[in-house]
Formats: C-alpha cells, structure tokens, sequence
C-alpha cells in the first residue's frame, strides 16, 4: 500500500460527463436516522449520497431533509453534490407504502417515481436515476429506460444506471437497445457471483463505472483474512480500510453505509491509500478468482 497526493481523484468521470465520488454513502435501512446520518456523512466529507424511491428500505425524503441542513449551514452547494437515487418496480415494494400509483401504466409509475424523488431530495434535478433491477421482461425494462431517457433529455436526470443486474447478457442486451447508455452498474459484490467478474469486464470494456453495495457485509471472511490484517498491521491502517483500497484499485465505486462518525472518516482517507502493484493484489486477485455458480435474485437494497 502506498499514500500519495489524490488531488483531482476524488471523484471519476463517468461517460455520461458526470464527476461521480469514488466512495458514495449508502442510506438503506436508516429509517428516522437517514437526515441525521446523511448530515454528518457531508460535514466528514461524503460528497455523494445514494438512495432510493422506495419507502420499504431507505427514507429519501430524510436524505433531502439532511442535504438541505447542511446547505443551509454552508458547509455544501448543492452543486458540490452527487445525488444518485432508483426508480424500484412493485416487485419492490411495500404493497402498502408504494410511493406512486400502482394502477397506473408502467411509464406513469416511473414519471411519478422520478417526480417524488426531485420533491423528496428538494433538488430540480438528479445527478444519477439507477433502475432498481431489470423488469421481469427485457421489453419492461426498455419501456422504462426510455422514460428515463426522456427526463435524461429533458436535464433533469444527468446519468442513468441499472443495479441487480446479474446476467452479461441481459446487461449486453440493456447497451445494445439503450439511446442513452447505462454509465453505472450497481451490483452486490460478493464471492457467490464470483465477484461479478463478467458484469465488471463488460463494465470495463464500454467504459460503464461499477458500484459495489455490501461491501464489507458480504465479505467478513476476507476483510479477517491474514492478507488484510497483515497488510494493515504493517501500514497502520484497519483492515476495512485495506479492503476498500483494494477493491477501488480495481476502479470499483463502493458504497458506504457507516453510521459511525471516526469511521466515515477513516473510510474516506482511502482515496490517499492505492494497493501497489506486488504480492497483496496478487492474493486478493486469486481470492476474487474463486467460482460460484450461484446467482442472487434481484434484492432491491
């Protein structure tokens, strides 16, 4: 592990032109915490925010309600931001607390869907709308993505992305027949996928960024593994920091979902941190190259 200057590394440029923080904070699950936490993910220096329009797992009204505190305060603009939330199907949500009407075409629920969002997140604009997973049809999905492409034209979506999508060729199929290209991919990184290893080449290959959710949950074996706690040990650092630099060195965009204030900025101290190029990456590499033939159902987080 090596420390040098990241002045102008903060964030990637994505092939939609959007500058996009290489570390974004997660907001599923905070329930009445969320305006809390998103408030102090910014004062420690989190420059982007994730959320969905999904009232079952994440509380994005709350998300709008501590951006706009630390405006208000002057610590942020809100152009400073990257704000990235999901349109999420019914499959996705609470029957009971569905933030558009059910009943209505499938390309009203998604204008609906992206109306509440810009109301909750009080912004006229959304830096990144990420489809929450494929429709049950590639048709669905193609009947959504050109709603999106229209608000994408229109200026008030500056980039568009899909997550849970688990299967290359349904990804292919997605950037084949997209007008506007997917520009992120947000997928959990895990060893049962084999660490998404043919959604990342074909990330790679058309310049699409790769999001990474369930970070460390997902991966206790490795991040207690004897490679990581020797490696931080010798540099100093915790193993969750180690483990985080790894996976950026592969040019993934992790989120962050620590509630803990010393931890969020520890966590963003890995942008100084890059993994050299000898025996650590080597190892973490053959752990990534394990097989799995599993594959998850689209889990909405």
């Amino acid at each position: 592990v090596s420390t040098q200057s990241t002045w102008g590394m903060r964030t990637v440029r994505t092939l939609a032109g959007v500058e996009m923080p290489r570390m974004i904070y997660g907001t599923a699950w905070k329930k009445e915490r969320t305006a809390d936490l998103v408030a102090r993910a910014i004062r420690n220096g989190f420059r982007g925010v994730d959320t969905a329009c999904q009232p079952k797992h994440y509380r994005e009204d709350l998300v709008g309600a501590g951006v706009a505190q630390v405006i208000s305060e002057g610590v942020v603009a809100r152009g400073d931001l990257f704000l990235q939330t999901k349109f999420t199907s019914l499959d996705g949500q609470d029957p009971s607390n569905i933030p558009y009407n059910p009943n209505s075409p499938l390309e009203d629920q998604v204008a609906q869907s992206v109306s509440t969002s810009c109301r909750n997140l009080r912004t006229p604009y959304i830096d990144s709308l990420v489809l929450h997973s494929p429709m049950r049809t590639h048709a669905d999905t193609m009947r959504v993505w050109r709603v999106l492409e229209g608000f994408h034209q229109q200026g008030v979506i500056r980039q568009l992305g899909v997550s849970n999508i688990y299967d290359v060729h349904a990804l292919a199929q997605l950037w084949a027949d997209a007008l506007v290209k997917p520009a992120v991919v947000q997928n959990r990184f895990y060893r049962s996928t084999r660490f998404d290893q043919g959604i990342r080449a074909f990330c790679q290959q058309n310049s699409i960024m790769y999001q990474s959710f369930w970070t460390l949950t997902a991966n206790p074996d490795i991040i207690s593994s004897p490679t990581v706690q020797s490696i931080a040990h010798r540099r100093h650092l915790t193993p969750t920091q180690v483990f985080y630099a790894f996976v950026m060195s592969l040019g993934i965009v992790p989120l962050n979902g620590t509630t803990n204030d010393a931890h969020m900025r520890e966590d963003l101290q890995v942008l100084d941190i890059l993994l050299d190029t000898g025996g650590a990456s080597h190892q973490f590499n053959a752990v990534l190259a394990c097989r799995s033939t599993t594959r998850p159902a689209a889990v909405f987080y």
